[in-house]
């Protein structure tokens, strides 16, 4: 259990970030740094807590960066461009988040000295268009030039090797995740579910892309919060790569929407329209790694998960809004 401890995490507005905060405010002070361009923490209620300090900035502005990792023992680096969409839309403005966000972050750890652990959070999208049981070791996939929703998997990619060899080269006890496709309570942003769901309850039609056979699975945020602080916790995490998911929920997104339809008593029709942008056909994760080296284990199934997740959208009575 990590107590006593002053941890940033940088773009910890978000949604993983905010949950994240939540299991960790209360035995530590947590220093946010984010533009707050998309917000989960003000609605949370956390950053009224005495424990958490919100600093506004830019990953990019490495003063700033710096400043807010004064005192810090820990670094959780979750700061990028979130969401398809808005990945396609910019860009430039993706890579130069993950590309100078990141180096910015790594250069502030190993200037300040005695960071104890350096999480860089990086993607399941680095194994490309189908990915089935891929280990951390399998060959990644770096996406066609030209075709912006790679950018995102492209700049990911680096950032895990500008972590790795901040620790071989300058010890820096730095380490990479990669989430594998998040849900759960106050998720904020383009994903599926939290689209699906807020659809669902407001009874308009579910969009699924083409045939909607696209395979994934689904973590629910709690399992990946416990990766994460195993994560700062666990000695032997420091130096790897460690895939966060749970291989167990896999489904096609056309399921996925009957789901949600079914579990929220929706009449909400799924309609499916064309879709010609790349798109991951299938993607399962390899788990094994974590499983070995931290103890990690999914325990939260997808129909619970999103039972879960059902109430607090009602609770919040944020779909209708």
């Amino acid at each position: 259990m990590i107590t006593g401890k002053n941890i940033l995490l940088t773009g910890g507005a978000g949604f993983i970030g905010t949950s994240l905060a939540r299991r960790l405010c209360d035995e530590n002070r947590i220093v946010v740094f984010d533009n707050l361009r998309r917000n989960s923490l003000t609605s949370s209620g956390l950053s009224e807590h005495p424990n958490v300090e919100l600093r506004v900035g830019d990953v990019r502005d490495l003063s700033s960066l710096a400043a807010a990792m004064k005192g810090c023992d820990m670094v959780v680096h979750l700061a990028s461009v979130a969401g398809v969409d808005t990945v396609i839309k910019n860009p430039v403005l993706t890579m130069e988040i993950s590309l100078e966000g990141t180096l910015n972050a790594l250069r502030a750890a190993r200037d300040q000295g005695n960071i104890e652990r350096f999480i860089d959070f990086s993607t399941s999208e680095v194994f490309g268009r189908f990915a089935y049981r891929v280990a951390e070791g399998d060959v990644t996939s770096l996406g066609a030039v030209g075709e912006a929703r790679w950018t995102y998997a492209v700049s990911k990619l680096a950032t895990e090797h500008l972590a790795y060899n901040y620790w071989r080269v300058h010890g820096l006890p730095a380490l990479s995740v990669r989430p594998f496709n998040v849900f759960g309570p106050g998720q904020v942003g383009e994903g599926a579910i939290h689209t699906f769901i807020v659809r669902a309850i407001r009874g308009e039609p579910l969009v699924v892309h083409n045939a909607g056979d696209q395979i994934r699975s689904w973590c629910y945020i709690d399992d990946l919060i416990d990766g994460v602080l195993l994560c700062l916790e666990r000695p032997q995490a420091v130096g790897q790569c460690f895939n966060l998911g749970n291989p167990t929920t896999a489904i096609t997104i056309h399921s996925l929407a009957r789901l949600v339809v079914r579990l929220s008593g929706s009449s909400s029709p799924v309609q499916h329209v064309r879709w010609d942008q790349p798109d991951v056909e299938l993607r399962v994760p390899d788990i094994s790694k974590a499983d070995r080296l931290l103890g990690f284990h999914p325990v939260v199934d997808l129909e619970d998960g999103l039972l879960r997740t059902l109430e607090w959208y009602r609770q919040n009575d944020l779909a209708r809004s």
